[in-house]
């Protein structure tokens, strides 16, 4: 492509400009003189920190409006499940993520790398200086909480992306783990195993330290419990999954939203119900064509590319059930006949769970962690711990509450189902588009199928559309988990420059 060869021209200008990727400056030059001269002082440090979850942050010297640490997080997500199906051929590197012919030299992964260690050692150099006030207040202690939380936060997703699944292989190589602006630069990443330990340990020491409420825009103490409650449920540790839950399900802060309530939800993220933690964009802050979350999956006509839809798998999965509710954040693109639309041969399905804030089609809060989920965490830690009505009663008030009040489960499988089955499709139906799906297959050890039309498909041409009808012939299309394709690169940027930094296979 067009892309990677300029990438690779100008690679030895990129990494001389970049330097290791620990040598990344704290937002607004922070010190401890700044950090701890007043409470504003460290309120606005931590502030900036979550700012860099949602600002287009210089890169190599330039600002590109494709790059933002949740457009990647998502993209990088989701573009390579069986959720969203591709609708064209782009030089934006997130078709990548579809096709799987991923590359060190990659934009996407390389920005979301740098902005993730960015934030790191943001909050890293806000810990070391407020560690140093004696008999800290309730105030303070809050912040260092949230610190320690986005902390643990940033590395889980960068072992998620970059490191095969705990439960494949807890002892292969994970991430660079960073616990101090002192750390050398050169340095080799951490196990797997003790990766997840450092990310279970800020999560608790976070929730430790966190007994106040500054809004769902905001780490709480619930939302480390959240952290804790995904975490452990990637380690298949099911009894700490189940405690995590229960913690964050028994606070009292937080109800499940219904029929009637959860279509507006994600339009409505920061006061909804369900929002445990999000990230909150606000008018001046919509992207609108460019660069915003929802740009690439939907589109009003003048705002959005929409060049991504819903896939047929997902439909499929749903279809028995027009009735439900969640069917509301997947639009078809429809003509005065009310004929569904196609590009490419694709029929046109938007996603919408990231537009609608204030009317807009391009802005929304991404919610990161909601009450859903853990309900659904607790069902799929049940069902591995053979609690096969547990998990069934979660999955059905899950189901209630969305419009299937008339196919509830109550306590019977399915012929030829498991409680974990179940579980798992429920979890793809209810979190579809928020980055769990790929990870869900994969930490499970479960192929992904993607045997439908589309982009992703291995050494398309146009003139194949043509075959759209047996994409199951192309080879490929069924992704195993051990496959090293599931990961990206590390980027090249870090092991150029940190030479003990392996390279995945």
């Amino acid at each position: 492509m067009k892309s990677a060869i300029i990438i690779l021209i100008l690679l030895p200008l990129l990494l001389w400009q970049t330097g290791c990727m620990k040598d990344v400056n704290p937002t607004d030059a922070l010190t401890t003189e700044t950090i701890t001269s007043s409470p504003e002082g460290l309120r606005n440090a931590v502030n900036g920190a979550y700012s860099l979850l949602k600002d287009h942050v210089t890169f190599n010297g330039t600002t590109d409006d494709n790059n933002m640490y949740l457009r990647q997080y998502f993209q990088l997500s989701d573009f390579a499940s069986d959720d969203i199906v591709c609708g064209q051929t782009t030089e934006d590197p997130l078709f990548y993520s579809f096709s799987l012919g991923h590359s060190p030299t990659q934009t996407n992964t390389r920005y979301f790398w740098y902005i993730s260690y960015k934030i790191i050692n943001d909050v890293n150099t806000v810990i070391e200086a407020v560690e140093k006030v004696t008999n800290p207040d309730a105030a303070t202690q809050q912040m260092l909480g949230e610190c320690y939380f986005l902390r643990a936060f940033s590395h889980f997703n960068l072992v998620k992306l970059f490191a095969m699944p705990y439960t494949q292989n807890p002892a292969g190589p994970g991430i660079i783990l960073r616990t101090s602006t002192g750390d050398a630069p050169q340095k080799e990443r951490a196990t797997v195993s003790d990766v997840y330990a450092q990310i279970v340990a800020d999560a608790e020491k976070g929730a430790a330290l966190m007994n106040q409420q500054r809004g769902a825009q905001y780490a709480s103490q619930e939302a480390a419990w959240a952290l804790l409650s995904r975490a452990y449920l990637y380690e298949g540790k099911n009894d700490s999954t189940i405690y995590y839950s229960n913690k964050v399900i028994n606070a009292g802060r937080f109800t499940l939203t219904t029929a009637a309530t959860y279509p507006t939800l994600f339009a409505n993220a920061i006061n909804g119900s369900e929002t445990i933690f999000c990230v909150a964009f606000t008018e001046v802050e919509d992207y609108h064509k460019f660069g915003s979350i929802a740009s690439m999956i939907f589109s009003d006509g003048n705002s959005g590319w929409g060049e991504e839809y819903a896939s047929a798998s997902l439909r499929d999965t749903m279809a028995a059930h027009p009735e439900d509710v969640r069917w509301k954040y997947i639009v078809p693109l429809k003509d005065d006949n009310g004929i569904v639309q196609q590009k490419n041969g694709i029929d046109i399905y938007y996603i919408s769970k990231f537009s609608g804030q204030g009317g807009s089609p391009t802005l929304s809060s991404p919610i990161l962690f909601r009450l859903s989920e853990m309900y659904l965490n607790r069902a799929e830690a049940s069902a591995k711990a053979g609690q096969t009505n547990a998990a069934l009663d979660d999955v059905d008030l899950i189901r209630s509450n969305r419009g299937l009040e008339n196919a509830l489960y109550n306590k019977q499988l399915p012929s030829g189902k498991t409680a974990l089955d179940i579980v798992l499709k429920e979890r793809r139906i209810e979190l579809a588009f928020e980055g769990h799906r790929t990870f869900d297959v994969y930490r499970n050890k479960r192929p992904m199928n993607r045997t439908y039309w589309g982009y992703h498909l291995p050494g398309l041409k146009q003139s194949d559309i043509n075959l759209a009808v047996n994409p199951a012939g192309y080879a490929g299309m069924i992704i195993q988990p051990d496959n090293t394709k599931i990961i990206y690169y590390i980027p090249i940027d870090e092991t150029e420059t940190n030479k003990l930094c392996v390279q995945n296979p």
